[in-house]
């Protein structure tokens, strides 16, 4: 496929006149080259969580072939090419342990990003510079500065670039979108994103040797050199500064961006969070409980000229607080279950919404009459195949700007829930209001080699 490939670029170029030593087609340009029936390799990078529900999806699309894999421990290799590939009798994929390595193969089109979150901006970047196309799971960065650098790259090369936020591509979250943005609903002045998920201790774990066959340096990335340990690594990183964000950039990433989607705004002007880490004694840096209250202007509003986004994090015993509850179903259990409530309501002068992921309904008036109500599930894998098919971002449903203004929103929450205060916040310069400590947060020190291209 690799010689096929420069064989028609080099004959599209002659017939230009484009030398091979003057300005080359960009990426985006080279993409559409590509006949619409094109296989499409993918390679996932990450495949201890989230990337075998990745391997699985790709694997299962039209023209499309999960052609590489690549993660820091090589002790999952066998296992989820077993499951995965061979034996269902399809082709075993290459493997890689470093990613650098995988942005060399000339063969690989696109790649999902499953990583851990702190590595998450640095690997979509160095990819998008590679050439590839790129699908980053949610949250697209650790911090504030690296989805400023992750937006720059995607602007300035033109390759594909989704972010993980996936109910971006579900009817359900569209017409959701559209109704409220429609004025239906009047005023939308409150948006409350909920995150409830049953979340036990994760208890102590001691600092030990690295278990063979992970290479824990490559794992630690940009963050600071510390020694292993179990609740520092799997899984429970997301409840680690130097790796996660917590719940509310985890699980509710994805209610952030369709409370910030359906309020129709993008950063505040004021943020104020409180919370903490209740009820046990463990390894977990980040809170636990967390109530967070966004500040947007609104120049079209009465009143106070403003909107507010309310974002609540729970963990243990808790209420339905008016989302509707469903029986789980394959592609939506993670939402809704026994134990979880997960999604969205909003408020309008003319009534209020309810909505989860695969559903939303309306109570109007002052005796909240059943109105308008919608539903439907996408397939966000899909739409990052046919965006490249298609060379057209849209498609992917999933802009990566879209993707760092509901992140902006996790971290600056994040940050002020750190200092113990409220902030107040430039939205053009991007930056907190005579607040030096605050803003130093927005940015952490990247541990060499694993930094920031101060030139995307």
């Amino acid at each position: 496929m690799t010689a096929r490939r420069e064989f028609i670029k080099k004959t599209i170029m002659g017939a230009a006149g484009i030398g091979m030593g003057s300005t080359a087609l960009s990426a985006k340009s080279y993409a559409s080259i590509l006949g619409a029936n094109e296989r499409v390799n993918v390679a996932v990078i990450g495949i201890h969580g989230m990337g075998q529900n990745h391997i699985a999806a790709y694997s299962g699309l039209k023209d499309t072939r999960v052609s590489a894999l690549c993660d820091v421990d090589s002790n999952l290799f066998n296992e989820r090419i077993k499951k995965h590939f061979t034996g269902k009798m399809l082709p075993a994929p290459k493997t890689y342990t470093d990613l650098r390595k995988l942005y060399e193969d000339k063969d690989i089109d696109a790649v999902s990003i499953a990583t851990p979150n702190h590595w998450h901006a640095l690997a979509a970047i160095w990819a998008i510079q590679a050439g590839k196309h790129v699908s980053v799971e949610k949250p697209c960065c650790h911090n504030f500065y690296e989805g400023q650098k992750l937006v720059e790259a995607a602007e300035k090369y033109k390759v594909i670039v989704q972010d993980g936020a996936e109910q971006r591509s579900n009817p359900c979250a569209q017409t959701m979108a559209g109704f409220l943005h429609s004025g239906k609903l009047g005023e939308v002045y409150l948006a409350k994103g909920l995150c409830y998920k049953w979340r036990d201790s994760i208890g102590k774990t001691p600092d030990e040797p690295v278990p063979a066959g992970v290479d824990y340096d490559l794992w630690l990335g940009p963050a600071p050199k510390r020694a292993f340990s179990k609740n520092r690594f799997h899984y429970n990183w997301h409840w680690n500064w130097d790796y996660g964000n917590g719940d509310i950039g985890n699980q509710g990433v994805h209610e952030m961006d369709i409370a910030r989607w359906g309020l129709g705004v993008t950063l505040p002007s004021k943020i104020t969070a409180v919370g903490g880490h209740f009820m046990f004694d463990d390894d977990q840096q980040t809170p636990n409980d967390m109530m967070a209250i966004f500040e947007f202007p609104n120049s079209n509003g009465a009143g106070d000229k403003k909107k507010i986004l309310q974002f609540e994090v729970r963990h243990w015993i808790t209420n339905r607080e008016g989302v509707k509850s469903e029986t789980p179903q394959a592609g939506n259990s993670y939402m809704m279950s026994a134990d979880n409530t997960v999604g969205n309501l909003f408020y309008g002068s003319r009534g209020f919404m309810s909505k989860n992921v695969n559903e939303w309904e309306t109570f109007m008036g002052k005796d909240r009459e059943p109105g308008e109500k919608g539903s439907g599930l996408g397939d966000h894998y899909q739409d990052f195949i046919n965006a490249i098919r298609a060379n057209d971002q849209r498609v992917a449903k999933g802009d990566i700007r879209e993707g760092f203004y509901s992140c902006a929103l996790i971290h600056l929450a994040n940050i002020s829930y750190r200092l113990g205060r409220s902030l107040d916040f430039d939205r053009v310069k991007m930056q907190f209001i005579s607040d030096a400590e605050a803003n130093e947060m927005l940015t952490r020190e990247h541990r060499h080699p694993f930094v920031l291209p101060k030139h995307v």
